[in-house]
């Protein structure tokens, strides 16, 4: 379909909310969306571009067609949305690892059910709890689980062996009460059974209450060895929290989230808290295009964590709106069985808990990411803020410095992606103004001459660089740009422009569009670096070309000084008034006895 009939089609669609799925040519959907009122939404992908950002643009520059599925609520759109994410993992939406890394821990349906570890659900009539984080904590909450209850986790199979031989190892540890003996009866392990399958689904509580209430009647009726044996399975139950991430999430009343976007990676962390107490942290590296807004990230994240699960926790604590909390907490609340609150913490205790997940993202994020990582992050989101059809390698900065008419100078500094190339940076004396200081001129002198170089095969010039970068605004790059069309060149040129501290804020392109970098600060940094560095050579090259002038002018016209006796003078004493306080004697040294009397004579009247 062509945009005017994509266009037309989004036009057509009622306000009322749903789920759309955007789709390439081949059929494959790219991009899965929810919206209160579908026309609305879907019909801004098809207007002007121009508000769009480049994760928008890419997306939409590749839908031929898409489709739409109509609910009754925006919350049965989250729901949607979610299920048709994990079906078909969407290129442009923010994706969570697929199923197959969440484990569920399946119950068989049989006199002697036990508990096994699979991928996914299947309709075969037995229960499942989940899905979990990684296999292998999964592997450690269930083994703890049944340690706990002393169940057995032996290969044996019930009633097949049991009576057949002597009791394993885990019996003679206190592992496991031995239910391949005859004199265990089979209603004592399923009860065991059905106490593990409450701690699954995040009872434990309930569970403790009611084993507390069993080891009292135990008590009452004087048996204390049974008692004692209830009193260490609480004890154990009441440790597992403490022990197993896994468990400590489905036993927590409150998750804090907390989110980070680093260079080069992604994070989140969520704390699981019982009864005010921290049981458990989870955390997960993740990635996500660069144009996502924090809130949009966290937003796709929960719906994709929380949905999926059975237990839920009262309540869960975001570090910022998404705009989706009330419909979430609908969501959730109907799934869970009971009020489940997701909201932004302003102050106290659970606003520090909000920090402190945040710390945590941030802290495993940075962990994981190493130093080249980061610079390909900042190169990357670089490029695409300055619509770059790839990441910078090369870039040249340019910048003019003067003292009025005379000394104008100019400097031309190279990063190889975030390092300057100190041995391709140039310097420029501007020949051809006349008059009074003109920058723009200047400039265009420089970029002139620089790209004549270019032209001319000047190995020292070569290759011209991925972007140019102009010290001063709209109207340098406007001037640099004139020059760069005469030679034909079409390497982007950007100005630099700076606030009132005199640190680069923004770029800005020849016709106007100015890109704000402080709210990225690896961008910040870098374009402020290379400003900086070039002002730095340009100014140190203007302070040398002055000195020298100078001391020219101070010597000009003197019998007997000329421009090799000069250069004579500048180095040995180095400064006019070196030369002026020195006496005959000390000027002999570089000049002749008559001469040096002359120069003397010249200073002293």
């Amino acid at each position: 379909m062509t945009k005017d009939e994509l266009r037309q089609k989004a036009n057509d669609l009622p306000l009322a909310p749903g789920v759309y799925l955007m789709m390439d040519k081949t059929g494959k959907v790219i991009y899965v969306g929810k919206a209160k009122k579908l026309k609305n939404r879907v019909s801004q992908y098809f207007q002007d571009s121009a508000s769009h950002n480049i994760k928008t643009r890419n997306m939409v520059s590749q839908v031929d067609h898409f489709d739409t599925i109509f609910v009754s609520s925006e919350f049965e759109a989250l729901v949607l949305e979610n299920s048709l994410i994990k079906r078909h993992m969407p290129h442009y939406n923010i994706l969570l690892k697929d199923d197959k890394g969440y484990p569920f821990i399946r119950l068989s349906k049989e006199d002697y059910p036990r508990f096994s570890l699979v991928n996914r659900p299947a309709a075969d009539n037995a229960r499942y709890f989940g899905p979990f984080g990684g296999r292998y904590e999964t592997r450690q909450a269930l083994d703890a689980v049944l340690s706990a209850l002393r169940l057995p986790t032996c290969s044996r199979k019930f009633p097949r062996d049991i009576g057949a031989e002597r009791p394993c190892l885990n019996f003679h540890m206190g592992r496991c009460d031995g239910f391949c003996r005859t004199e265990m009866p089979r209603e004592e392990y399923q009860r065991r059974i059905q106490q593990a399958a409450q701690l699954l689904e995040g009872r434990s509580k309930q569970l403790l209450r009611d084993m507390k209430a069993e080891m009292e009647e135990e008590a009452e009726a004087l048996r204390f060895e049974q008692a004692a044996a209830i009193r260490d399975r609480i004890n154990a139950i009441s440790a597992l929290s403490k022990k197993q991430t896994v468990i400590a999430g489905l036993c927590a009343d409150t998750d804090i989230w907390g989110i980070y976007r680093g260079s080069g990676k992604c994070c989140y962390a969520i704390l699981h808290m019982e009864e005010g107490n921290l049981a458990g942290r989870e955390t997960e590296l993740f990635t996500a295009p660069i144009e996502e807004t924090e809130a949009e990230m966290l937003s796709a994240l929960t719906a994709q964590y929380y949905l999926p699960r059975a237990i839920l926790p009262h309540e869960i604590l975001l570090p910022f709106d998404t705009g989706e909390c009330e419909n979430l907490s609908e969501v959730l609340t109907r799934r869970a069985g009971h009020k489940v609150w997701v909201h932004v913490p302003q102050r106290g205790e659970k606003a520090d808990l909000r920090s402190m997940a945040q710390r945590n993202a941030q802290e495993e994020a940075e962990r994981a990411t190493t130093a080249a990582e980061r610079v390909a992050h900042t190169l990357e989101v670089l490029g695409k803020m300055l619509d770059l059809p790839a990441p910078p390698g090369r870039m040249e900065s340019f910048d003019i410095s003067n003292t009025g008419k005379s000394d104008i100078v100019a400097s031309m500094v190279v990063y190889n992606g975030t390092r300057p190339l100190k041995s391709a940076y140039r310097r420029f004396r501007i020949k051809e103004l006349q008059g009074h200081p003109d920058d723009y001129a200047s400039m265009q002198e420089v970029l002139r001459r620089r790209l004549q170089h270019a032209a001319d095969g000047d190995e020292k010039f070569l290759p011209l660089p991925d972007v140019f970068l102009i010290d001063g605004g709209q109207t340098h790059a406007r001037a640099a740009l004139e020059v760069a069309e005469r030679f034909g060149v079409t390497v982007p040129i950007f100005g630099m422009v700076k606030d009132d501290r005199h640190r680069t804020r923004a770029l800005i392109t020849p016709e106007g569009r100015e890109i704000g970098i402080v709210g990225n600060p690896a961008v910040f940094s870098l374009i402020g670096q290379i400003q900086e560095e070039t002002h730095r050579f340009a100014i140190t090259f203007h302070h040398e070309s002055h000195t020298k002038s100078t001391l020219k002018s101070a010597l000009d016209g003197i019998p007997g000084v000329g421009e090799k006796r000069k250069a004579e003078l500048r180095k040995h004493f180095g400064t006019i008034k070196a030369i002026r306080e020195a006496d005959v004697e000390q000027l002999t040294v570089v000049l002749p006895r008559n001469v040096a009397q002359t120069l003397w004579n010249h200073f002293h009247g």
